[in-house]
Order: C-alpha cells, then structure tokens, then sequence
C-alpha cells in the first residue's frame, strides 16, 4: 500500500448529536484499499458513534460517506451489508443455538423457498471458511467453540457478504495473546487482499503492532491522524487524554506497616502449588503470569470463590483457614474480579442497588432496606469517586467500562475492607479510566490497605507493585521490588526460567 493506492472509504465532515451532546463533530477520515487504520480514543471519544454510522444503525446528522469514490447513505444495517460494510463488535452478535454454518449464512441459508438445502449450507460454510480457519466444522454449534473461533466466525460472515470495509470494535478484548496474536495474523491476510479494515483498540501496544495509521478522537473531534511510523505511544496517549505517557501512574513513596493478609502453603490440584506469601498494610504486590499460570485461580481461592484443596488464609492475625466468601467478607477481604459484568456487576440493576451489594446488612433494620440510607450513601460514592452516569438509577449496564470498574470498586469501599484483591482491574478501560482507576488503587494504599494487584499488564504490574510476584504453572517463580527490575526479567521468570 502506497500513497497512490486508491481511497476505499471516505468520511467528510461527520457530525452525529444526542440532544445537546455532540458525540461526533465534523470528522473526516479516508481508508485506503488494504489499510488498517487503528482508531484509538477514551470511552465516549466518538469511536462507538462512529462505528453505528458505519454499521447503519445510527444516521448522521451532517457530513458525506463515500465507498470508492461513489456516494452512499447508510439507511439501514442492511444497506450498510449490501454496500461491502461491515461492522464485528465486541460483544459478538451471533445465535447460540445454531451451528457455525447457520450463523456465517445467516439470513440467507440457500434452498427453495421454506425448504433450506442443508448440503449447500454445509458446502458454502467450507468454501468461506477454508481461507480463514480451514479445520472449523461448520456443523458445530456455535456455542461450543471458544472465544476467539466464534470470532472467526463472524469475520467469516463479513467476507461472505463480500465486504469492502470490516470495522472491528475491540476485537481482543476476551481473547488470550495467543488467540490475539493469530487474530493479527488473520486482519492481515485480510487487508492483503484489499480489504479497508478499521480497527478500534484502546490497547496501544496492538495497535503499533499491527495499524498502518492511527487516528485518534477526543470529545467527538478528530485530534490526531499520523502514519505509524512517524508517531510515538506517548504521542497517542496524549492525543486521546491530554497528558503525558509519564502522567498515567501516580508517583508514591511507599513505606507499609506490618504484615496483614498472609498466605500459606495454598495448594489446588494442579493449578496451585505451595503459593506462600503476605502483604503489609499500605502495599501493593503485583502478581504476574501467562495464560494457564494459575493466577485467575490464586485470586478466587483467596477469596473463597474457588475452594483450595490445602492451606491457610491469615488476615490481622486471623486465621480464616481455608476461606469461603462469606468468612472472607467478614474478614475484610475484598474482590474485585477480572470479569466484571458476569461477576462483579448484576447489569440490570441500577448504580444504586449495585453499590448495596456489599452493605445489605448496614442499611436495613429488620430485613427491610432504609431507602434513604441507601440512596445517601449511593451519592455519596459516586460523588467521591466522579463515577459518570446520568444518575444513582441509571442501570449499571449503560455506564462505559472504567464507571463500572469504579462502581464494583465503590461497592466494596462502603464496606471498609482492610484488604483488596484486584483482578485485571483496567481491563477494557480506556486510557483516562484507568489513570482515575490507579488513583484510586493508590488512594487505598495510602489509607493503609494490603492490596493484591493480579495483571496480565507489564507495565501496569511494573509501576504499581512495591513488590512483584511471578507464578508459572501454578508455582511462584520469583520476587522483585519496584524499580529493582525490567519487563524482561519479570517476564523470564513467568515463563519459568528463572530460580524462585
């Protein structure tokens, strides 16, 4: 792809609003044939906007779309398909009850009349899936298969609608580094073939990775727009935020007390083996491991969530032996999960009841919750912790990613626990959240908490943790203090080279 390699997608002059709130203000961006174009922004920057203009779900307000060189209007998402554009967003839209084949060809399962030619919906499956994921059985329910193939499956659906453009709406977002690693390879063979991708990430390490251009949105406004290899990660991030890369992790002089969550000789089947260590009041101890380290395990055992085979949880002195979550709550010890909608979060109630969750008994007498109390302590939170939402009754599902995370955080703070298990705790945020997230990480510890920080984030891990713990195939396999040690010696000793 060169410069004189023809436009394939044009937007001129965007404009999208919601009442008063302008959510996209007179963008223009052009794709060329075979571009990959990383979109990068915080969340309410305009990209999810953006892409449901694209998708025709939303119409603009102002502004002109063009598809090599030719006008169009996006009336509908199936206008948007009949015109080559299509849009794979990261809560993926498939139908869990029908099988691969089905859902590639969905809507449009070839026979006669009522009557579906099953032969041929098996044949065409293959034939669209063959230069994608040539061992995918197109007659297995969709349901079955992980992630990242289900994934595959919806780009497959795209191609057989013989798209022009694929906008992807944070594709790795549930995927592990290898999943992620042969997604890139995939967006490639497909941008090889001429196909204009847009790529939205908050992830900048992909995005240097794999993008030709990065354009980056803030308040709706187009702020940035440089080819890969004349721009830097700390130019993008103060393009998307307004600060500098070296702003994004408060600077604290750590000085913990005496030892207050221990751990000893916590032991799970395979997945942990003899993990002993403590943390002191006022420190935060980072724990690193890959996929399958055992990590996503240590952190509901601590809790209780998982039940450990062997071991002792002790907290002040206490000990809980092995916890469950009600032992553990009522020893002080919080969680905040990895996987916040389906664990940490009921997405159907409101700001409000989901900030009660943890404080039921606190604010009801006799079984019956004081609704004042409630709502009081509800604003309070959300005040102190500048959660953005229309209000304590807006659902918790409608808040972007970071405002859930602090909600999640929030609850747990109207409990005063003296101890924090945090599980990827910026997952899915963007860059702004998670610098408002690492405050108030820093904020507990400064309050005196002992904090567990479990990230699959090395620089997160790096720049957070007093002290850094590694664990590979359920074993620790190394110590470390901050400052004291680089990306790649805590990333030898999670793979496991290094001597404990």
């Amino acid at each position: 792809m060169t410069d004189t390699t023809p436009v394939r997608l044009r937007l001129s002059g965007i404009a999208k609003a919601y009442g008063g709130t302008l959510a996209v203000r007179d963008v223009s961006l052009a794709v060329r044939r075979g571009e990959i174009l990383a979109l990068c922004g915080e969340n309410g920057a305009g990209k999810s906007t953006l892409a449901k203009i694209l998708a025709g779900e939303i119409a603009l307000d102002s502004g002109t779309i063009a598809l090599d060189g030719q006008p169009v209007r996006l009336l509908d998402p199936a206008s948007a398909h009949r015109l080559g554009i299509a849009v794979i967003y990261q809560e993926l839209n498939y139908v869990p009850t029908l099988t691969v084949a089905e859902n590639v060809l969905l809507g449009r399962l070839p026979g006669w009349g009522p009557v579906v030619n099953w032969g041929a919906v098996r044949r065409q499956a293959r034939t669209i899936l063959a230069p994608l994921a040539p061992d995918l059985d197109p007659i297995v329910p969709i349901a079955s298969l992980p992630v990242a193939e289900r994934q595959v499956v919806e780009i497959a659906r795209a191609l057989s609608l013989d798209a022009r453009v694929i906008v992807m709406d944070e594709p790795t977002a549930a995927l592990s580094q290898r999943e992620a690693g042969r997604l890139f390879a995939l967006v490639r063979r497909l941008a090889a073939t001429g196909v204009a991708i847009v790529y939205i990430s908050h992830r900048l390490d992909e995005v240097f990775a794999l993008a030709d251009r990065i354009a980056v949105l803030r308040d709706g406004a187009l702020v940035g727009d440089r080819a890969v290899g004349d721009t830097t990660r700390a130019e993008v991030v103060r393009a998307m935020v307004g600060r500098g890369v070296n702003e994004l992790y408060p600077r604290r002089e750590s000085t913990p007390g005496d030892p207050w969550l221990e751990i000893r000789g916590l032991c799970r089947g395979t997945k942990l083996k003899d993990i002993a260590f403590s943390v002191r009041t006022g420190e935060i101890v980072g724990v690193f491991g890959l996929l399958g380290s055992g990590s996503d395990i240590l952190v509901k055992a601590l809790f209780g969530a998982l039940r450990a085979d062997r071991g002792e949880v002790v907290v002040g002195g206490r000990s809980l032996g092995l916890p469950t979550p009600n032992r553990a709550r009522r020893a002080g010890i919080a969680l905040v999960p990895g996987e916040r909608k389906e664990e940490g979060l009921v997405l159907g109630m409101t700001v409000r009841e989901n900030l009660s969750l943890s404080t039921m008994p606190a604010i009801s007498r006799r079984g019956i919750i004081r609704r004042r109390a409630e709502r009081l302590r509800a604003e309070t939170t959300v005040r102190e912790l500048q959660i953005r939402t229309r209000g304590i009754e807006t659902p918790v599902g409608r808040l972007s990613g970071g405002n859930q995370q602090k909600v999640v955080l929030g609850r747990w703070l109207q409990a005063r626990p003296k101890v924090f298990v945090l599980e990827e705790p910026t997952r899915g945020i963007d860059v702004g959240a998670k610098v408002e997230v690492y405050r108030l990480i820093e904020n507990l510890a400064e309050g005196g908490a002992a904090i567990v920080l479990v990230s699959s984030e090395l620089p997160e891990i790096l720049s957070m943790s007093d002290r850094i713990l590694t664990l590979s195939d359920g074993r620790l396999t190394g110590e470390f203090h901050r400052g004291a040690v680089s990306q790649e010696e805590v990333l030898d000793s999670a793979i496991g080279r290094s001597a404990p």
